[in-house]
């Protein structure tokens, strides 16, 4: 079906964009035990879910290119969370968020010598401006902007952006080559789980002992990491990893929403604005494409010219 990716693709996203909201029931958890937390569990139940899911005899570069995916899986969560330490939670978001479908449009181009389409990028340009009316907004309705711009800050998000479109890139790239999404997901991110592990014992794991921290921590992991890409990886097989990148962006959008009918937040107009961009661009990169590949017949697979 030619929805069923993009349709995959924005279900993921909206089981991510419920992690902030639900993360707030953990009041005890610090944000980067809570990361890891989630990335631990998470990754654990995509492994176990990836057993025997992959194909036998891949090559050693395969297994390296799915190695480095496993260690960018986990750098981006520290290099996000550094960076809206660093830098504040508005600009670090923005940047990291905001960058990752230009770095993931930019990795294809290159690896595959194909640009993504010109409705690519107007869809993405128009989902970056709603991202930013969208944290702008809140920032006049907060009172003012807080944290200004640190240059370390802004250049770890930029790291955390160009991280998760690698490990976007990997991913569909071992798709195109006739890995199971789900066997793909589990190495990457149950190795990204082995990273973290030892991070969420140094941060204190003590909260996963009460009830609420610790069904916060299931559900983060369970549902909102582990369900979501499984979801993102199927979606990634009907979906160009370029236009996928953009459609995550409906992440940020869910997560504004939430604030308003579960805790009560309230939308400034600009905000309200960026909702609206992001919805029309989303509607627009989802959109199924006329033009087919009419070198290999697919619609909406990424090419298979260079290998990883």
């Amino acid at each position: 079906m030619k929805t069923h990716g993009p349709a995959a693709i924005v279900a993921a996203a909206v089981l991510w964009g419920t992690a902030g909201t639900a993360g707030l029931l953990a009041s005890d958890a610090t944000p980067v035990s809570l990361a890891a937390a989630r990335l631990v569990i998470g990754g654990a139940v995509l492994a176990l879910l990836a057993r025997r899911r992959l194909p036998a005899g891949l090559s050693a570069r395969r297994w390296s290119t799915l190695v480095f995916g496993a260690v960018a899986v986990a750098a981006y969560q520290l290099c996000f969370f550094a960076a809206v330490a660093t830098t504040g939670v508005a600009i670090g978001t923005v940047v990291a968020i905001g960058s990752g479908p230009v770095f993931t449009g930019a990795l294809s181009w290159w690896l595959d010598r194909r640009p993504p389409g010109a409705r690519w990028a107007a869809g993405t340009a128009a989902a970056i401006a709603g991202c930013v009316l969208l944290i702008l907004g809140g920032l006049v309705t907060g009172g003012g902007p807080g944290v200004g711009a640190d240059p370390a800050g802004v250049l770890l998000a930029l790291l955390g952006g160009l991280l998760y479109a690698s490990y976007a890139v990997i991913a569909a790239r071992q798709l195109a080559q006739g890995s199971d999404s789900t066997g793909v997901m589990g190495v990457l991110f149950g190795g990204a789980a082995a990273i973290m592990l030892p991070i969420l014992l140094v941060t204190g794991p003590g909260w996963l002992a009460g009830p609420r921290g610790l069904g916060t921590a299931l559900y983060l992991g369970c549902a909102a990491t582990a369900l979501a890409y499984v979801l993102y990886g199927r979606g990634l097989r009907g979906t160009p990893v370029a236009s996928a990148a953009t459609l995550a962006l409906a992440e940020p959008a869910v997560a504004a929403l939430l604030g308003v009918v579960v805790l009560r937040e309230h939308l400034s107009p600009v905000s309200w604005a960026g909702l609206a961009l992001l919805a029309v661009s989303l509607a627009v990169v989802a959109a199924p494409g006329r033009a087919r590949d009419r070198s290999t017949g697919r619609g909406g697979r990424t090419p298979d010219s260079v290998p990883v």
